[in-house]
C-alpha cells in the first residue's frame, strides 16, 4: 500500500527549553531514538542478494508428499528424485549397497570435467589399450582431446576412454578412484565408495540408488555432462588422420520417452542391469536410477510418468512483477521505487495447500538511498495442513538514488519538529 506522509500542526513551534527542562529533554531525547530504531529495525536482517537467489531445496523437500514405494519395479533397488528440491518421490531398498557398472561413468565424467579443460589433449597409454568390456579399441600414443573421450565414456561407454581419463587425470586408476571417493564424500555420500572409472567388477565397488541419484544430479548441473549424454551419436578421430569412429548412445530412452535428457547405461554379469535417466517436461526435471533391473526400460517409464504425475512447475513472481514506492525521510526525494529484478520458479506437488506471498521492508528509509540497494524481499510461503513452509525469496532493490538533505536548522528544532510535528498519514 502506498502511505501518504504530510507535516501537521504548528501549534507548538514557540516552545523552548525554558519550558521543558532536563526531564523533558531527556524524554525527547529518548522518543527520538526509538524512532531512529524503529525504523532500522525494520532492515535488520535484509538480505544480500547471494542469499536470496531461489527457495532452499531443504525446505522444498517438506512441501512433497513422503516418499513410498510409488510404482512397482522389476530393479533390485530404485529411487525416484524431484532434481530442483532433492526430493524422493518413490524408493526400493534404495539405501541398500549394489553394485552399479558402468552408471560409475557419471562420477567418472564430472571428476575429470572439474578437474582439466576440454581441450586438454590426452595420450593414450599401454595402461588404456585394450582394457577388458565395451572399448573403442584405443591405441598406445593415439592423442584424443578430453572432450572427446568424454564422447567415448558417455554415449558407448568405452571402458579403454575411462582409463585414458584416469590417467590423464591423476596419474594412474587407482589414485583417479581416490579422487572418485573424495568427490563422493564432497557431496555427502557414505555407501558409496570407487575403485575403478568404469565399473568392472570389485567387491569394493559400490553405491546405492539414492547415492547415485545424488551423484547424476550433480552431474547435470554441468551443461557439458548435460550435453554430453542428451547427444545420440558423435564422431571422433580414429588414430589420428585415419578416419572417424561413429560413437552411438546406448540410452533408448533419448528415442523412447518424451524430455529424456540422459543419463547413462551400465551391465555385467554380475550386476545386472544399471540405468540412471533423466527427463525434464515444462520445467520439471526428474532423475530415475535402477539397479539389477531386467525391464529396465520400462521401468523407468513408468516411474518418470509416476514423477510427472505428482510435480509441476511453478512460476511465483517474473522479474519486475512487484514494482511500488517506498517514502524516504530526509532525502532529496518523497519516495523512491523498489523493484524484483529477478524471477522464482520452484516445482511443487500438484496437490498442496495455499501459496502466499508476502513484502518484507521498512514502511519508510532514511536518506541517503543508494541505487540498486536491496531494501526488502519478496517471500513466498506454502500453507499446508501440517503447517508453514518457505519456499523461497527474492530481493527488492532500489530503482534510483535519493541523496541526504542537508539541513541547516539546529538539532533542537529537528527534536521538536520530529516530537511535535509529525507527519499523518492519510
Amino acid at each position: 500500500m502506498f502511505m501518504s506522509y504530510r507535516g501537521g500542526s504548528s501549534r507548538l513551534r514557540h516552545h523552548s527549553s525554558t519550558h521543558i527542562g532536563a526531564a523533558g529533554l531527556s524524554v525527547l531525547l529518548s522518543l527520538c531514538l526509538c524512532v531512529l530504531y524503529g525504523a532500522a529495525a525494520y532492515t535488520d536482517g535484509l538480505p544480500t542478494a547471494a542469499a536470496s537467489d531461489g527457495a532452499s531445496s531443504e525446505v522444498l523437500f517438506s512441501a512433497f508428499p513422503q516418499p513410498g514405494e510409488g510404482v512397482d519395479t522389476s530393479a533390485e533397488a530404485h529411487l525416484l528424485m524431484e532434481a530442483g528440491s532433492g526430493a524422493v518421490l518413490a524408493q526400493k531398498n534404495a539405501d541398500k549397497r549394489l553394485p552399479m557398472a558402468s552408471t560409475t561413468k557419471i562420477m567418472t565424467a564430472l571428476t575429470a570435467l572439474r578437474s582439466l579443460p576440454l581441450d586438454t589433449p590426452v595420450t593414450v597409454t599401454e595402461d588404456a589399450v585394450g582394457v577388458e568390456g565395451s572399448s573403442v579399441y584405443l591405441v598406445k600414443g593415439e592423442v584424443l582431446t578430453l572432450e572427446q573421450l568424454l564422447y567415448a565414456l558417455l554415449l558407448e561407454s568405452a571402458n579403454d576412454a575411462a582409463v585414458a581419463i584416469a590417467i590423464a587425470v591423476s596419474g594412474s586408476v587407482s589414485a583417479f578412484a581416490d579422487t572418485m571417493n573424495e568427490s563422493a564424500r564432497s557431496l555427502g555420500l557414505t555407501d558409496t565408495h570407487f575403485v575403478n572409472p568404469h565399473g568392472l567388477d570389485d567387491e569394493q565397488h559400490y553405491t546405492t540408488a539414492r547415492e547415485l541419484a545424488l551423484i547424476a544430479r550433480a552431474a547435470l548441473d554441468d551443461p557439458v555432462f548435460r550435453e554430453i549424454v542428451s547427444t545420440r551419436q558423435k564422431t571422433i578421430p580414429l588414430h589420428g588422420n585415419e578416419g572417424v569412429r561413429l560413437l552411438l548412445n546406448h540410452n533408448k530412452l533419448l528415442r523412447l520417452y518424451d524430455g529424456c535428457i540422459g543419463v547413462k547405461t551400465g551391465f555385467t554379469k554380475h550386476t545386472g542391469r544399471c540405468l540412471v535417466s533423466a527427463a525434464e517436461r515444462d520445467g520439471v526435471r526428474l532423475i530415475a536410477v535402477t539397479l539389477g533391473c531386467p525391464d529396465d526400460w520400462h521401468d523407468h517409464a513408468a516411474l518418470l510418468d509416476y514423477g510427472f504425475s505428482l510435480c509441476e512447475s511453478v512460476t511465483l513472481a517474473e522479474p519486475g512483477a512487484c514494482r511500488e514506492p517506498m517514502w524516504v525521510e530526509s532525502g532529496t526525494a518523497e519516495y523512491v521505487m523498489v523493484e524484483n529484478r529477478e524471477g522464482l520458479t520452484v516445482t511443487l506437488p500438484r496437490a498442496r495447500g495455499r501459496i502466499r506471498q508476502v513484502v518484507e521492508r521498512p514502511r519508510f528509509a532514511f536518506a541517503p538511498v543508494a541505487q540498486d540497494e536491496i531494501v526488502g524481499r519478496m517471500v513466498w510461503l506454502l500453507e499446508t495442513d501440517a503447517g508453514t513452509i518457505r519456499l523461497g525469496e527474492v530481493p527488492l532493490y532500489a530503482v534510483s538514488s535519493v541523496d541526504a538533505v542537508v539541513y541547516k536548522r539546529s538539532l533542537w528544532d529537528l527534536l521538536f519538529g520530529w516530537i511535535f510535528h509529525p507527519r499523518t498519514s492519510q
